[in-house]
């Protein structure tokens, strides 16, 4: 499996996105349309960015009643994304469920995909929070086990946890990973956190990559670091 740097366009409306993608004038890098993206701009910016010929990974992370998720997936389904996730705390039911719902009439489908747990979270906030007293590592496990019984294509996950869930699942079980910085970057709000060469060595299928690039003086520049650091190749 070839590996991917996805660019997390977490920006507040069409303008900005659209700005920041113009200047990527010799490559269309994979991105991730996430919630506040989303919600300002709905389906359309999905259509205008897939348009100008990106590969999308569609993070609005579903989290409900089986019923309710599969009828929300079966509305993005007609979106032509690569990738669409949920969240692997809604149990199997819901997880088969949104298979299903995002299953076309040809039977053609996105990639599908279970968050395991929040970058943001760690041991210490799951069991004083969350009040999950098992260790963070072994969580993620059960999510990935579910997630794969359930049908899905992968999980998303620390670069931390991919080598285990490809133990676990399977090599070809993706590990979508964020929480990648630069060794010179801040953490900002994620607690489990690799560079991009890190979680290349770790066992990550694709990295998600947001603030590094996004606010970079020269965010091709550092796109770029990032597919050489990450995949070995330059755009």
């Amino acid at each position: 499996m070839s590996r991917d740097v996805i660019i997390a366009c977490d920006f507040p409306n069409a303008e900005q996105t659209l700005t920041f993608l113009d200047k990527f004038t010799e490559e269309k890098p994979f991105v991730k349309i996430g919630m506040e993206l989303f919600y300002a701009e709905g389906p359309e910016i999905v259509r205008q960015i897939k348009a100008r010929g990106h590969r999308i990974f569609l993070d609005l992370k579903l989290h409900d009643i089986p019923n309710t998720v599969k009828k929300a997936m079966a509305v993005l389904s007609r979106l032509d994304v690569d990738i669409c996730n949920l969240h692997a705390a809604g149990g199997l039911d819901m997880m088969r469920a949104a298979a299903e719902g995002l299953t076309r009439p040809d039977g053609t489908r996105p990639l599908l995909i279970a968050v395991t747990q929040l970058t943001s979270i760690d041991q210490k906030r799951m069991e004083e929070e969350l009040l999950i007293s098992r260790p963070l590592e072994d969580v993620v496990m059960q999510y990935a086990v579910n997630a794969k019984a359930a049908g899905l294509d992968g999980v998303v996950c620390s670069p931390l946890e991919a080598g285990k869930v490809h133990q676990t699942c399977g090599e070809d079980f993706l590990t979508v990973t964020p929480g990648i910085r630069f060794a010179e970057s801040e953490s900002g709000d994620q607690q489990r956190i690799t560079t991009p060469a890190q979680a290349r060595e770790l066992g990550s299928d694709y990295i998600v990559v947001g603030r590094p690039i996004t606010a970079a003086g020269d965010p091709v520049a550092a796109y770029r670091r990032c597919l050489a650091d990450f995949c070995g190749q330059t755009a």
